[in-house]
């Protein structure tokens, strides 16, 4: 049977995580009696540098589960993204299989169960989509769509309704760490891989406890990452806006032409003023975006490390790095 891992991040989760593990580890001993998956199947908590109790409260369930519960602890806080990619490249080679999913528990635990039997039906990637947004504040949810629709309109291939509650098979975790970029958008990575993929639906839940840790701030800076990471449209679009400002001071120049020689000229200080504040900031605009690009190159071309495992517990015994 195959091995699974439980892939779930965590930044300042000590209220839900005790909860979470608890839940998802019902969930192993279950898929286990039915065997769907192997005895030594268990959960990888990873701490992205959380300031509160997480990473104590996660060696202790680690010594109450040692062959149930594993950790890895980054040595800072790196985000969301990349302390999921540390625990599904650490996963890797402990797992034949991976699921990857939030602490706060808001994700349908129960679907795993139907993810591990499209596995079995031979899909390498399963994503796990909301069915409907009725919980969400309607700005939550307009902007939400909103986000999906633009990310098609960009170009960028997502699935709809889908966050990062997915199953991965080995072979499909194996070629995503080919992908070595630092700017991580794993919606946008993850159909990238192919492979035979499928869905299962659920509806979202209210969180346990605690608060969310992606507030409107990070929600539009990961929208814009995912946009800028994976197509060049917006610099397209730029260029269009410069064709048609263009196209329009030719028109305004001949009709400026046409007043002139037939006398009726006006006073237009106003105008002409509108006109330069508008295209200065059409130009601020066009190097900011120009400049965001330059900037992930910039950031790329380093290479840097995307992220510093500190230490790593399994089930045999507590290992530095």
């Amino acid at each position: 049977m195959d091995k699974l891992a439980i892939v779930v991040p965590c930044y300042n989760e000590e209220e839900v995580l005790k909860i979470a593990s608890q839940a998802l580890r019902e969930v192993l001993e279950d898929l286990i009696h039915k065997e769907k998956i192997a005895e030594d199947s268990f959960i990888l908590f990873v701490n992205d540098g959380s300031k509160d109790r997480t990473w104590e409260l996660i060696e202790e369930e680690h010594r109450a589960y040692p062959t149930r519960i594993c950790g890895v602890k980054l040595a800072g806080n790196v985000g969301h993204q990349f302390a999921l990619t540390a625990g599904l490249l650490t996963a890797k080679d402990m797992s034949d299989v991976t699921v990857s999913i939030d602490a706060d528990l808001q994700d349908d635990v129960a679907v795993i169960e139907e993810m591990i039997d499209k596995f079995h039906g031979g899909c390498d990637i399963v994503y796990g989509v909301r069915k409907e947004r009725k919980t969400d504040t309607f700005f939550k949810r307009t902007t939400a769509q909103a986000f999906y629709k633009l990310m098609a309109a960009m170009g960028v291939k997502t699935v709809y309704n889908h966050a990062d509650f997915r199953l991965m098979s080995k072979r499909a975790v194996e070629e995503f760490s080919k992908y070595k970029e630092t700017n991580l958008f794993l919606r946008g990575m993850i159909p990238l891989i192919g492979y035979q993929t499928d869905n299962v639906y659920y509806d979202r839940k209210e969180r346990v406890a605690g608060e969310s840790k992606y507030p409107l701030k990070k929600m539009l800076a990961l929208a814009f990452n995912g946009i800028s990471s994976f197509s060049v449209k917006p610099i397209s679009l730029i260029l269009g806006v410069g064709v048609f400002i263009i196209f329009f001071s030719i028109l305004a120049a001949i009709y400026a032409l046409i007043s002139y020689f037939t006398g009726h000229v006006v006073p237009g200080w106003t105008s002409l003023i509108l006109s330069i504040w508008f295209l200065g900031g059409v130009q601020l605009l066009a190097i900011g975006l120009v400049g965001q690009y330059i900037g992930k190159i910039y950031i790329e071309v380093k290479g840097r490390p995307r992220y510093n495992i500190e230490k790593v517990l399994t089930d045999d015994d507590d290992n530095e790095t």
